[in-house]
């Protein structure tokens, strides 16, 4: 048989080792019997792992004779060559017990071993000139950094002891010799380098665990995202349409504002469509930077070298710096309150629209309705709470002694917070006040004084409204504005949109808009604030409600 014959005509491409027992398929291509079997059976499929021809039942197997007599030929060539090979020259200033090239066989041979010519370094392999072909020709492994197969045995020796680094050192996290633990490491805790390995592979596989979960929950994220902008795009063209509608029953009079309406929202369209984008463009990043390291734990976790294995794992286990996307998302309604605030500038003529769209407003805003209980640690001890934590009034004795003192406590201010904490998003719940004279509702900053005397007002952390003797309402916005209402609510929603920096107040019986903070920096969680006031000669008795809104949406409990 002639020498002339090339590797890769005698190598199986699934197990990369030269053809045991060969057979031929249907479509000419060749592999060992039980690698094809074996590959077949773990497919569930018959097609060929070359060319994925696909066979409706599964071949007929028969060892190809005279291909097995070539690849036994053939073996033999290069057993024949390997021995008459020269032994090379020892090497100048080599190491006090170097090792001969010739003496480290080849890792995949599985029977006659053959001389390794290279050893890899990152598959921590050695191999003969057949099994190295992958190496010089496969675009991946060609990037893999060959050396001399005796320096490479020597990587595995005690620099020290000259010795097989054959146990691990648990509290100096390092390979150790027979000899090491006997000197050096004679009272540190030692255990058996495989052991170690394992241990690893299995903290190997947690981390493997984790980085696919997070893999998973940014490409959810990216989908979302994604999802958000066609459906900004969706809500956009519905509220163009809705503000051309109301344009022509206005006639002339709404001409103008309809123009700037449509421009404020294709703005605000552009803004949502360019977050979106960076959001996409970081989530990017960082699906890259985890699925390469996913592959890196994936290549390490197969390792059969422990060496190799604890040495890289340290710095593929530390924690990537990534952002946490649970709070993350693009809203595609950014549209609330646009068509209100264009409109509510008309004369008479756009009262009736501006009522229309305000309760089309409020009907979008309940999706965003949250489940709001009364915090009793933040309650000053004249207030009494409801069990369920959902009502508050004044109680006719003070309970100082009866409650622990704290700082989230006030003292002197009849008040009290909502348990639940606001840092991004919208918000919106609703609390009835029925006939009373005087109350405070709004939202305050975690930060707020909350001993001594208080002023409500946004530069104190409180962005609030309030009713005082029966009057009219009022927005503590000091100085405070009064609030000429066709009607006094009997029942108030509030509306949070931290991102936005605003906090509107609104009828929510009569869905109409009484009053909004515009243009707030909030840097802080935000808490719910409730204030009954004191009793106004035997009035101003009932308790302040927290309400269920009526919603056929799923209520968002933020409890933290």
């Amino acid at each position: 048989m002639s020498y002339a014959l090339s590797e890769e005509q005698v190598l199986c491409v699934i197990c990369m080792d030269s053809f045991n027992d060969p057979v031929s398929i249907p479509c000419g291509h060749n592999f060992c019997l039980e690698c094809i079997k074996g590959f077949w059976d773990a497919s569930h499929k018959s097609e060929c792992p070359l060319c994925k021809e696909s066979f409706q039942t599964r071949p007929d197997l028969r060892v190809n004779i005279v291909l097995k007599d070539i690849t036994e030929q053939f073996k033999r060539s290069m057993r024949r060559k390997q021995a008459s090979r020269p032994e090379p020259a020892p090497r100048k200033n080599s190491s006090r017990r170097s090792l001969k090239a010739d003496s480290v066989t080849c890792d995949i041979c599985s029977e006659d071993k053959l001389t390794a010519v290279k050893s890899c370094l990152v598959c921590q392999a050695s191999y003969c000139e057949m099994h190295l072909v992958p190496h010089l020709r496969d675009p991946v492994m060609t990037k893999h950094r060959l050396t001399d197969p005796a320096t490479f045995s020597t990587s595995h020796l005690c620099r020290n002891h000259n010795k097989p680094l054959e146990m691990f050192c648990k509290k100096e996290q390092t390979p150790v010799c027979a000899s090491c633990t006997e000197r050096d490491h004679k009272h540190h805790e030692v255990v058996p380098m495989e052991k170690e390995s394992r241990r690893v592979k299995a903290q190997l596989k947690v981390v493997q665990a984790e980085i696919q979960e997070m893999i998973q929950t940014r490409l959810k994220k990216t989908e979302e995202i994604k999802n958000s902008v066609e459906l900004s795009r969706i809500e956009k063209e519905k509220e163009i349409q809705t503000s051309v509608h109301v344009a022509n029953l206005a006639i002339n009079a709404i001409e103008r504002n309809q123009a700037l309406l449509i421009e404020e929202l294709e703005e605000k369209h552009e803004a949502a469509k360019r977050r979106a984008e960076d959001l996409l463009e970081e989530l990017d990043q960082e699906l890259g930077e985890l699925q390469r390291r996913r592959s890196e734990l994936q290549y390490l976790e197969n390792t059969k070298d422990p060496l190799h294995l604890l040495q890289s794992f340290p710095c593929l286990s530390s924690p990537l710096s990534t952002t946490n996307w649970s709070e993350v998302s693009v809203d595609p309604d950014i549209y609330i309150r646009r068509v209100r605030t264009t409109f509510s500038k008309l004369v008479d003529l756009c009262q009736e629209l501006e009522k229309n769209l305000c309760a089309e407003e409020v009907t979008k805003m309940v999706k965003f309705a949250v489940d709001v209980t009364l915090d009793p640690a933040t309650a000053a001890s004249w207030l009494l709470l409801s069990p369920d934590g959902k009502k508050v009034s004044l109680s006719s004795q003070q309970r100082k002694h009866a409650l622990p003192n704290n700082s989230r406590r006030f003292d002197s201010c009849v008040a009290v917070l909502g348990k639940q904490s606001f840092t991004s998003g919208r918000r919106y719940w609703v609390v009835k006040v029925g006939d009373k004279t005087d109350w405070d509702l709004g939202v305050a900053k975690e930060s707020i004084n909350r001993k001594g005397s208080i002023t409500v007002r946004p530069d104190s952390g409180y962005w609030a409204i309030c009713r005082r003797k029966g009057e009219s309402l009022r927005a503590c916005a000091g100085p405070s504005v009064v609030l000429n209402l066709h009607e006094i609510p009997t029942k108030v929603g509030i509306f949070l949109d931290y991102e936005e920096g605003s906090v509107s107040f609104y009828n929510a019986d009569a869905k109409t808009h009484i009053y909004t903070y515009k243009g707030c920096c909030f840097s802080e969680p935000l808490y719910p604030y409730f204030n009954p006031c004191l009793h106004d000669n035997g009035r101003n008795t009932a308790p302040l409600i927290i309400c269920p809104v009526e919603t056929g949406f799923t209520v968002e409990s933020t409890v933290n």
